[in-house]
């Protein structure tokens, strides 16, 4: 065992004295010693109740033979952080619980590890630590929240966090009463969990299960149900078997393997963020996932599902229908999957869907009746974004996938909110926010509050929003982020001016700012980087450090 460099041999006797100094018996210490991860805290709502998830794993690990071994983990609220200095800390965040992850399990040698996260961030930093560690790991998440309910005489509408976001642009251009307004505050979000569309938290959450590095279940059984802690307790003793086995993470993160997970990403209709994330664990693994790969896969995968804030569904509804593995059984159908990689069941991806069953044709169209025949999410390239940009593609009304428009240019998403909040914005713009990326932001802020008042304010199907930031996944319309090379690094969008036309084409892949290369050249001579946001601190070191979004935005 690993742990044996902390436990065995007369030479190791002041390890155990210290183990034993926490109330660890002799019999314990002889274990396998299982980390475990636990991203709990009073601050976050999606993660407020992982001290009973942890528990419960606790108790399937010592039932199986392991001596479980607790340690936190920080995760940022992007909903909470959402909108100011805050969150630029969010992404710079998975490094640091990459690598706090990392020096624990090394640090105390721990034979296999559970992680248990639920937020945006705290996924995919926890997978970038396995991947890096490359002993026995298993995910298990928190959990989605349940959706909440507004009843009125026009009957029943169900609520996640972007009607709230939404509705702060519909109070400002008069479409809702502050009656309503002070409802929706009080139930989009009845119960803990992570938010209950398909957001960044359960995107990354039920790719897991594609990926192959958490049981069956983990994307969509609900946060307040039982059967999350069933499956906690399955967690614990699934650790066991692949320290048992020495199932690594290595043997599970192949190639294929991510390739499933961005299939399933795009019938799913995930968060653009998966596109940074599953880059940067691929990078860890040591598996190359260029973003021209993305659009391979989407194009020869249809778009099965359109949850919140793509459709009028949510997590709990594709509980219902089947969760992930329905999904994949459809996928599975048109061969569209590698079914023989490995998971942590010990047993394919082919059997662990074998049993499962599509039982909503409405929440999980059937693939011989897809919503697309592509899937939800595209990358588009041209002389606006040579290294790429990503858009939710399953997100964007019909109209808007063939768009052209000027240019109304802002140097932060401050500045954009104000003008679209003082109604300066009018349809037909296309609005650039940009010096919002990895390195100029820094930390590639979340877009959701400019998207929200956009689609608050009834503009979603008018204007285009382009970044060298990103958006949340709560954010719906034809929102274009991760524009690369970023502003800061001297990409073209630093050289948009007001009035400048911009051609955007979805369907057929492309974003063009539509001047002459000349035009550009002289105005690249003229460009000065401008003085960096943050000088001090952490954030200071990661702007340093940051690489591409393009690459998944990781550290150097």
């Amino acid at each position: 065992m690993i742990s044996d460099s902390i436990k065995k041999e007369p030479s190791r006797m002041p390890h155990r004295s210290l183990l034993k100094s926490m109330g660890y018996t002799d019999e314990e210490i002889a274990r396998p010693l299982v980390g475990i991860a636990n991203a709990h805290s009073e601050v976050v709502p999606g993660h407020i109740h992982l001290d009973a998830v942890a528990e419960a794993v606790k108790k399937g690990v010592t039932a199986a033979g392991g001596t479980p071994m607790e340690f936190p983990s920080i995760g940022i609220c992007d909903g909470i952080a959402m909108g100011h200095a805050g969150m630029k800390y969010s992404l710079a965040s998975r490094e640091l619980i990459a690598d706090s992850i990392e020096t624990m399990a090394a640090a105390h040698a721990f034979d296999g590890i559970v992680l248990i996260p639920n937020c945006d961030k705290i996924v995919p930093g926890m997978l970038m630590a396995a991947a890096r560690l490359n002993i026995p790991a298993i995910v298990i998440s928190g959990g989605p929240m349940l959706a909440g309910k507004y009843i009125s005489e026009g009957g029943c509408k169900n609520l996640s966090l972007s009607n709230a976001f939404e509705a702060v642009g519909a109070l400002a251009a008069g479409k809702i009463n502050k009656d309503i307004f002070d409802e929706y505050e009080n139930k989009v979000c009845p119960t803990c969990g992570s938010c209950a569309g398909m957001y960044t938290a359960n995107s990354m959450n039920c790719i897991m299960e594609a990926l192959g590095m958490s049981l069956p279940g983990n994307g969509t059984v609900p946060a307040v149900m039982a059967e999350r802690l069933r499956l906690a307790k399955k967690t614990g003793g699934a650790i066991m078997s692949l320290i048992e086995q020495n199932i690594t993470p290595s043997k599970i993160l192949t190639k294929e393997a991510f390739v499933n997970a961005l299939t399933l990403d795009m019938a799913l209709g995930c968060s653009t963020n998966s596109v940074l994330h599953l880059p940067a664990i691929a990078n860890e693994a040591g598996v190359d996932l260029p973003l021209t790969l993305v659009n391979e896969i989407n194009s020869r995968t249809p778009n099965l599902c359109r949850l919140a804030p793509a459709g009028p569904h949510h997590i709990e509804e594709l509980y219902y229908a089947g969760g992930v593995s329905a999904v994949l059984k459809e996928l599975s159908e048109k061969k569209l999957l590698n079914e023989k990689c490995l998971t942590v069941t010990g047993s394919s991806l082919s059997e662990n869907i074998t049993d499962a069953v599509n039982l909503n044709f409405e929440v999980i169209r059937p693939v011989s009746n897809p919503y697309s025949q592509s899937g939800g999410i595209a990358v588009l390239f041209g002389n606006l974004a040579k290294n790429g940009c990503v858009v939710k593609r399953s997100a964007v009304a019909p109209e808007m996938m063939k768009r052209s428009g000027s240019a109304r240019v802002f140097n932060s998403e401050e500045e954009a909110v104000d003008a679209i909040y003082e109604k300066k914005i009018k349809p037909g713009d296309i609005v650039v926010i940009r010096y919002e990326g990895p390195k100029g932001g820094p930390g590639m802020r979340e877009m959701l509050s400019p998207t929200a008042a956009l689609a608050g304010m009834g503009l979603d199907k008018e204007v285009a929003l382009i970044t060298d930031g990103r958006f949340s996944g709560a954010s719906r319309g034809a929102c274009i982020g991760h524009v690369s090379p970023e502003a800061y690094a001297g990409g073209a969008i630093a050289l948009v001016e007001n009035g400048d036309r911009i051609l955007i084409d979805i369907d057929n892949g492309s974003i063009t700012l539509d001047v002459a290369d000349d035009v550009l050249q002289k105005r690249k001579i003229n460009w000065k980087k401008p003085e960096p946001n943050i000088k001090k601190g952490w954030l200071a070191r990661y702007a340093e450090l940051v690489g591409g979004a393009e690459k998944g935005a990781v550290l150097k």
